[in-house]
């Protein structure tokens, strides 16, 4: 299993939210590629970043940050976050971005997201994160009312490899994450499945490894020292 340490970025800083809340922010560093550097001297091979002002209105604010981390560290970037055109997918991957991560538009316009599966493959994924029960959109502030496991099936007859699900209700509570959802989706799907929200512990690490999770990512865990990245990859491992 790969483990992804994550940057979520506002304003070229690298932040936190707890459960999806703008109102409810951390700034953990004002130089996201220390940060990302940080990740490197800890063996780690990948990063997640998400553009929390993209992901609320479409827009990139933070590809300056984004191009630095990749085109500065050897780590396999992937970025998600108000992704809604093909330019923009061009744009992060010509910044030296390896994997874009579709959300909102992969719900709202399947057209582009075929699109982009075609002319970009595995270098296109899908993040779907669950709220209440249903796919969040818009940065998780609006309910898309479709169900994630009817969503994940139609991803996966799209030719979607790779796909990052969250649950938000565990997003930054340190409460563990939702292995119960996980070992449904990696039973049902032979997707990519990378597990995001609430990973907190070395033993959530472990439960998924167990269950031939692709991938988790590591956030707010990491920020306050709950889980040491070096370990975590091991165990992952």
């Amino acid at each position: 299993m790969e483990i992804f340490p994550a940057i979520d970025l506002v304003c070229g800083k690298a932040v936190r939210l707890f459960k999806g809340d703008y109102n409810q922010m951390t700034v953990y560093s004002d130089n996201p590629l220390e940060v990302a550097r940080d990740f490197e001297k800890s063996r780690a091979e990948f990063i997640h970043l998400v553009d929390l002002e993209g992901a609320k209105d479409g827009t990139t604010p933070n590809i300056e940050t984004v191009k630095q981390i990749a085109k500065k560290t050897q780590l396999f970037t992937e970025i998600g976050g108000g992704i809604r055109d093909i330019k923009t997918v061009e744009k992060y991957l010509e910044s030296g971005v390896d994997r874009v991560i579709l959300g909102t538009a992969a719900v709202k316009n399947e057209a582009f997201l075929k699109e982009a599966l075609q002319k970009f493959g595995d270098k296109i994924a899908v993040g779907i994160d669950i709220k209440n029960g249903f796919v969040a959109i818009k940065g998780w502030l609006e309910n898309s009312g479709i169900d994630p496991f009817e969503f994940t099936q139609k991803m996966q007859n799209l030719g979607v490899k790779h796909i990052i699900c969250t649950d938000v209700s565990k997003d930054g509570a340190m409460r563990g994450t939702n292995l119960e959802l996980y070992k449904k989706l990696s039973e049902k799907f032979s997707v990519n499945i990378t597990a995001s929200g609430g990973v907190s512990s070395l033993e959530d690490i472990k439960a998924l490894r167990k269950m031939d999770i692709y991938g988790a990512i590591i956030g707010k865990a990491y920020y306050i020292g709950a889980i040491d990245l070096k370990q975590a990859i091991e165990v992952a491992k």
